[in-house]
């Protein structure tokens, strides 16, 4: 593999010193970009797009071919281990995943256990090699998973909720059915990432979308115990050169050091916590990553200058902080206004460092 010619993402995830702070975006090949739509009409599908290396390959390079950014991340689905466990995953336009099989009982959980979900995802593998390969050396490749419990919340539910009313009455009734579930999850996603960086993958990234919905001894118990085994089970391979591991859950606060406390060497934040509040929360220990309102990119230029800079001025100086949204940026957004975005994060951050 070709040398890595921008290093700054990885370095500032490891709070090495930088020269200004770096920055990608969360869902950053996505649909606010004519390119993206003109290659998933052309794939017929999103779930095609997702499992024809050559074309998710192709959507993951748009955005930095497209944008000075710092970092490409993998364009794949957080719900490709549950569709290799054949729960049966489709997409309807407008209406998100589906599956067809979703998970209501211990004899679903013991037919899950027993398949090999990792023989399923070779077109993962070979994207990311894609990817390397095209990519030059130019920037990092993320690889990511979605979370065990998030997973689990697909999976129980069938599809996307707002109550969460299977998968929480799970955890109330049948807490072992639920738990055996993410002992089950847990590991496979620590096998999927460890698959993705043997591929190339050089940062991996944990995406907990859900775990904001639980109290706080739930989300303890169900969401970040089986992303600290997952963190774990990685550091112990000691990989070298060292791949930085990120954890982000949208919807809590004063989890931000519990997260840190994973041995997680970067937490990803959402827009409702100010960076200076998480920074007094986690310390020196972990890197921050985020967190500009994603809407704010419906601004004028002049406004997302302003709060580039407010982000900025939050976190303070030194390195130890990845510029990002926090959360996925959103299909309407202008593709200039991340141009205005890029330039102002670029202009601003050498004064903090």
């Amino acid at each position: 593999m070709p040398a890595l010619q921008n290093d700054i993402l990885i370095r500032a995830l490891l709070k090495k010193p930088v020269p200004r702070t770096p920055l990608w975006i969360m869902r950053q090949a996505g649909r606010y970009l004519p390119e993206y739509r003109a290659t998933r009409k052309r794939a017929g599908g999103f779930l095609t797009l997702c499992k024809t290396p050559e074309l998710a390959c192709e959507v993951t390079l748009q955005p930095v071919e497209r944008f000075d950014l710092d970092a490409a991340i993998l364009f794949s689905d957080i719900l490709t281990i549950p569709d290799a466990m054949g729960l049966g995953l489709s997409f309807t336009e407008g209406e998100g995943p589906r599956f067809s099989k979703p998970v209501t009982c211990m004899k679903d959980v013991q037919r899950i256990a027993a398949t090999q979900p990792l023989e399923g995802l070779d077109y993962v593998y070979d994207a990311v090699r894609l990817v390397r390969q095209e990519l030059g050396g130019r920037v990092p490749l993320i690889g990511f998973s979605g979370s065990p419990w998030t997973l689990a919340t697909y999976m129980v539910e069938g599809q996307t909720s707002r109550e969460f009313r299977k998968i929480k009455g799970m955890l109330y009734a049948h807490p072992e059915l639920l738990e055996h579930l993410l002992e089950i999850l847990s590991q496979a996603v620590v096998e999927y990432l460890l698959a993705q960086v043997r591929a190339g993958a050089q940062a991996v990234m944990v995406f907990d979308t859900w775990g904001g919905v639980l109290s706080r001894e739930a989300y303890l118990n169900y969401s970040l115990k089986p992303m600290r085994h997952v963190v774990t089970e990685l550091l112990k391979t000691g990989t070298q050169p060292v791949v930085p591991i990120t954890l982000f859950t949208k919807g809590v606060g004063q989890e931000l050091a519990d997260l840190a406390a994973t041995g997680c060497h970067a937490v990803g934040l959402d827009w409702t916590m100010e960076m200076d509040q998480a920074r007094a929360l986690v310390g020196s220990r972990v890197a921050l990553q985020g967190n500009l309102d994603p809407a704010v990119l419906y601004g004028p230029d002049e406004v997302i200058r302003r709060e580039v800079r407010k982000v900025l001025e939050k976190f303070g100086t030194g390195s130890g902080h990845v510029f990002n949204l926090g959360h996925g940026i959103q299909q309407y957004v202008d593709p200039e206004k991340v141009v205005v975005l890029v330039e102002a994060v670029k202009e601003f951050s050498p004064a903090y460092h």
